[in-house]
């Protein structure tokens, strides 16, 4: 299985948020969607970052009266590893243990396309598992 499966199966819906938002405006919008992650556009509109819900527990622990005033661009994540839509389930999981990441953007060129979990991984690597196992108990019993 590929990204672009699983990409399809989420509708491409991408919570994002301004760079100069505040980290405060950012936990509420996570906690309104129910996501553990947004993607950070700047100025531009083009991908400028990612911020999690580490991040914002780092800040919550270093400045927790600033947060209402502390832009987003300040406390997100830079130095982005994207996925691409031909990258495999398999591939994007042991880039995101090695790197110790939970969410991967999908890109392509400059677009985005979406994002991904390792929980979402985790699932497809369950469904194909479901798949095959099914298959094979019907091709054991002739069915």
């Amino acid at each position: 299985m590929k990204l672009q499966d699983i990409i399809e199966k989420k509708n491409g819906n991408v919570v994002s948020i301004g760079s100069r938002s505040t980290v405060y405006e950012a936990a509420k919008l996570l906690r309104q969607h129910k996501i553990g992650a947004l993607l950070v556009l700047g100025d531009d509109r083009k991908l400028a970052g990612i911020i999690t819900e580490r991040d914002i527990l780092r800040e919550c622990a270093e400045n927790v009266e600033k947060l209402t005033k502390k832009l987003v661009q300040e406390a997100m994540s830079k130095d982005l590893i994207i996925g691409l839509l031909e990258d495999t389930v398999q591939y994007s999981m042991g880039i995101m243990t090695k790197n110790k990441m939970r969410h991967l953007p999908v890109m392509e060129k400059e677009r985005i396309l979406g994002i991904v979990s390792l929980g979402d991984l985790v699932k497809s690597q369950l469904e194909d598992i479901e798949f095959e196992n099914r298959h094979l108990k019907e091709y054991i019993h002739g069915g």
